[in-house]
């Protein structure tokens, strides 16, 4: 799925006024309540203007570069002066910033500004996920004002299981994505339909607007919005060949705003736009959509008109898309200067614009504000304990940033974002089902945890790895619980661990993979032993460490040396009589003869060290039989 470039992504402007604590949800900026403001590229915290407390990202984002826009002064606000990008050469496919997020749902806000940063003239293209859901493209080239002067974009998403969430960029080409900043609150988990939405869907503005009234919403003006939405002026959207007045209340309280669980601001209907000229006239809005998805629209109406007080004194039918949905009486259904929201789903659009438009039957249509949100079906995300599995192994194998694992392994479908990682979709979800990490040079060890990941079917491909030690302690488990389990269903035909440093005694089974008809070589592993083609292994050694019967033999001499000690001191202290005396040289000899002890000490021990010598293999091992 590709999401155009939204022509509607709102342009930064200026407050005057601190937003009250309880109307702004992103005000603490703070783990306490899970709201997180981030400046991207920033280096230390600040707070702003607004109050809000802005974090620096470096505790958030996998790597890339910090940089500014090229003409600061034009940003009134710090956050979206300073920004990150990611070129795909060091930072690979995909760059995430994780957030801690527990389970529930999220408004997110993105800043994204060019300016030319980098002094190339080019916008980048770059993709943008969230929930491992494909939800934003970027394509260049930008509009002028976005790219000029940087664009906001919104929306509502379902967090992970997992204990963070995940906003991942994805490069395009040689494209580096770049973000200035990142905002994240928890919203109700009842908002916009989210009974039988939110589980499964990501909503994606796709226009946000206040009919009749300039740009506001906290952080950018000193007006509320307990849910932190910006609202954008209409003049952009409407149809300029038709004629338009504005109302407002004229100062008149209104009712019903400001309630769970959407939380819709007061301000929002204090203002409305209606038709101008000949009462025929009707009201058009022109949305940008895309047609492969479903759309929620939300229209947003008071009757704030004190010559109305009666219904059917204003009616009007709403044309979504060319087709009659309903008919509006707005007195009819709440009163006067009372807020009335409807809201419908528009599906199988066949055009790239979405006319909105209010009809009138009685009177002239009235239009307080608009929302158009796209509705993404969120994406499979990878088996959890298999995530879990590889992130253990980018640990242990200190998987370089230019390999782009960050975020889910397979998610979105998309994006093959983790290089030498492939996924099947199965009924529990995704699953790794490839591993080929061939000559990339990596560090490190077999993390246990590969053991999770029980649908490897094609091949494993490990091959030229510097490995360090601890190898042989993992080696075991590797060898014995992660091969076993997936080739014992016959599912494995590959095995490609040559030029490494794995030590122990292979499994018959392991090897039988060959003699089957499958591949798999072993060669360039000093340390392997017991299969045709590599050295024998050590009478007592199996797999790393003793086998079974070097652990009796090892047993059975301990209990030996512990009871010949038994027996000597049972007689020397037990059994000793009363005439059995304690022997020491005499105060006169001690000069001559307590050297010459002390050497002769001294010569048994290194006889005795010798003789232990002798008796051992070069590798360490006592020989037997020439066997090694």
């Amino acid at each position: 799925m590709q999401l155009l470039l939204l022509p509607l992504l709102v342009v930064a402007a200026v407050g005057l006024a601190r937003a009250a604590a309880t109307d702004d949800p992103f005000l603490s900026g703070a783990p306490g309540n899970h709201s997180y403001n981030v400046d991207c590229g920033g280096a230390a915290d600040f707070v702003s203007v607004f109050g809000r407390r802005w974090l620096a990202d470096q505790f958030f984002s996998a790597g890339g570069q910090a940089g500014m826009v090229a003409e600061p002064h034009r940003f009134p606000q710090p956050q979206e002066r300073t920004l990150r990008f990611f070129p795909p050469s060091s930072a690979g496919k995909s760059s995430c910033y994780s957030l801690p997020l527990p389970p529930g749902r999220y408004y997110l806000r993105l800043f994204s500004v060019y300016d030319n940063y980098d002094s190339k003239l080019r916008t980048p293209s770059f993709d943008v996920s969230a929930a491992a859901t494909l939800v934003l493209s970027f394509r260049s080239p930008w509009p002028e004002p976005a790219s000029r002067y940087g664009a906001y974009s919104d929306l509502i998403f379902p967090s992970a299981t997992s204990p963070t969430s995940d906003i991942c960029f994805y490069s395009l080409s040689t494209d580096a994505p770049v973000v200035a900043s990142i905002e994240v609150a928890p919203v109700h988990p009842l908002a916009y339909d989210g009974a039988t939405t939110g589980a499964d869907l990501i909503l994606v503005n796709y226009g946000r607007l206040t009919c009749g009234n300039n740009l506001f919403g906290p952080g950018f003006t000193n007006d509320s919005d307990a849910f932190s939405r910006v609202w954008q002026s209409d003049i952009d959207f409407r149809n300029n060949d038709l004629n338009y007045d504005a109302i407002t209340a004229g100062g008149r309280k209104i009712f019903g705003s400001n309630q769970p669980p959407n939380y819709f601001p007061t301000k929002l209907y204090t203002s409305a736009i209606t038709t101008g000229g000949d009462a025929s006239n009707e009201i058009e809005y022109l949305m940008p959509v895309d047609t492969r998805m479903s759309y929620m629209v939300w229209l947003h109406f008071a009757e704030i008109d004190a010559g109305i007080g009666s219904a059917g004194q204003r009616v009007f039918d709403v044309m979504l898309a060319g087709k009659n949905v309903t008919r509006i009486d707005i007195f009819k259904q709440v009163g006067g200067f009372t807020a009335f929201k409807w809201t419908y789903i528009v599906e199988n659009l066949t055009s790239s614009t979405m006319s909105v438009k209010l009809v009138p039957v009685v009177g002239r249509p009235i239009l307080c504000g608009l929302e158009n949100y796209a509705m993404v079906p969120l994406e499979t995300r990878t088996v959890p304990n298999q995530v879990a599995a590889m992130k253990a192994l980018k640990d242990s194998l200190k998987i370089p940033a230019r390999m782009g694992w960050n975020g889910d392994p397979c998610a979105p479908r998309t994006w093959d974002a983790w290089e030498g990682v492939t996924c099947l979709r199965k009924d529990k979800g995704l699953v790794i089902t490839q591993l080929d990490l061939a000559s990339q040079g990596l560090k490190g060890y077999i993390t246990d945890e590969i053991s999770h990941l029980t649908d490897l079917e094609l091949e494993l491909q490990f091959f030229d790895w510097k490995l360090t030690s601890g190898l042989r302690a993992t080696f075991t488990c590797y060898i014995g619980s992660v091969i076993k389990p997936v080739y014992w269903r016959n599912s494995w035909h590959h095995s490609l661990l040559n030029n490494n440093q794995l030590d122990g005694q292979v499994p018959e089974r392991l090897y039988s993979i060959g003699v089957h008809g499958g591949v798999i070589d072993l060669s360039g592993n000093k340390g392997l032993c017991g299969v045709p083609t590599l050295p024998a292994c050590a009478l007592f050694w199996e797999k790393g460490g003793l086998n079974r019967t070097g652990k009796i033999a090892l047993g059975a001499s301990l209990g030996f040396v512990l009871l010949v000690t038994l027996i000597v001191v049972y007689i020397l202290c037990i059994r000793r009589g009363p005439y059995d005396y304690d022997f020491e040289f005499p105060q006169d000899l001690t000069s001559i003869s307590a050297i010459s002890a002390k050497r002769n000490r001294y010569q048994r021990a290194k006889s005795v060290m010798l003789a232990e010598m002798e008796a051992h293999g070069p590798d360490g091992y006592y020989t037997n039989g020439g066997a090694h």
